[in-house]
């Protein structure tokens, strides 16, 4: 058995250096008014070292951010930024692919035009559905749950992308349906999910934004990275998802200590796509 530590309100924010967060976006997500700006002085008041930009491309035409993102433009940001800022903050060039198992020419077609440090993969919507609609919660949890976690499993096997988003993402709603999410529940669908994820090298965020919400987790919580580690994952990041400066950071120092309570011993840097181990701080 694992000891797992329990985070409390007092422990959201950051205590200790926080290594890396990876998962912030801007204003050219449709969710977000912060600019790239504003999210690296957040970063840099919290003395975090570095962090990487993710936001949202999403081609589901029924989603409030389709076809919202600009590239181009982004990109342009992101160097300014770089020059602004990289004397005390190393900032990666990320972005979340919303169901790239779906539109697998499209997203392959941004990987190749631009020089990601990495991209990540999440999976909104479960057929016609967005698991951010109170009507996915319509049928039985565990009806829910297990269609999402089905659907994420293709995604992982057929979908270009290096760490798999917040994988249980669907609780952060579903709580409210049904209340406490336990993932032993659906232990055999989510071991399915991690042992893809293991053997084709994708990294596994631990996302704190469900921290935010009366679910009050980690995605996934210290039960799920244990499995995780049992099938053979050995590369995670961590994630505020943040949309707010004051997310930035968001509950990271608290995570770490459950990595480490679980076996981890470092968190995947990623550059140029390619990963490398940064160890996790004491």
């Amino acid at each position: 058995m694992y000891a797992i530590p329990i985070l409390t309100a007092g422990s959201i924010r950051a205590t200790q250096m926080i290594p890396q967060d990876y998962h912030i976006h801007t204003d050219y997500s449709c969710d977000c008014k912060a600019t790239m700006v504003e999210m690296c002085q957040a970063a840099i008041e919290l003395n975090i070292k570095e962090i990487g930009f993710c936001d949202h491309y999403d081609l589901m035409p029924e989603d409030p951010c389709y076809a919202f993102f600009q590239a181009d433009a982004w990109w342009e940001s992101l160097q300014r930024c770089r020059e602004d800022f990289g004397d005390t903050l190393t900032i990666r060039a990320g972005i979340e692919l919303g169901e790239p198992h779906l539109f697998q020419a499209e997203m392959h077609e941004i990987l190749e035009k631009y020089a990601w440090d990495y991209c990540m993969g999440s999976l909104h919507w479960v057929g016609s559905k967005s698991v951010f609609d109170p009507s996915y919660f319509k049928v039985p949890a565990d009806v829910a749950y297990r269609m999402y976690f089905l659907e994420l499993a293709k995604m992982i096997a057929h979908a270009e992308f290096d760490i798999l988003a917040h994988i249980d993402v669907v609780k952060r709603y579903g709580f409210d349906a049904y209340g406490m999410y336990d993932p032993r529940q659906f232990e055999s669908e989510i071991r399915d999910v991690l042992r893809i994820c293991a053997t084709r090298g994708i990294a596994l965020e631990v996302n704190t934004a469900p921290l935010r919400r009366p679910v009050n987790q980690t995605s996934p919580s210290a039960v799920t990275l244990s499995w995780f580690r049992e099938e053979g994952g050995r590369r995670v990041t961590l994630g505020s998802d943040a949309h707010l400066t004051e997310h930035v950071g968001f509950g990271l120092d608290s995570v770490m200590s459950i990595l480490r309570s679980v076996g981890f011993e470092n968190l995947a840097s990623f550059e140029s796509r390619n990963p490398s181990p940064t160890p996790i701080p004491q």
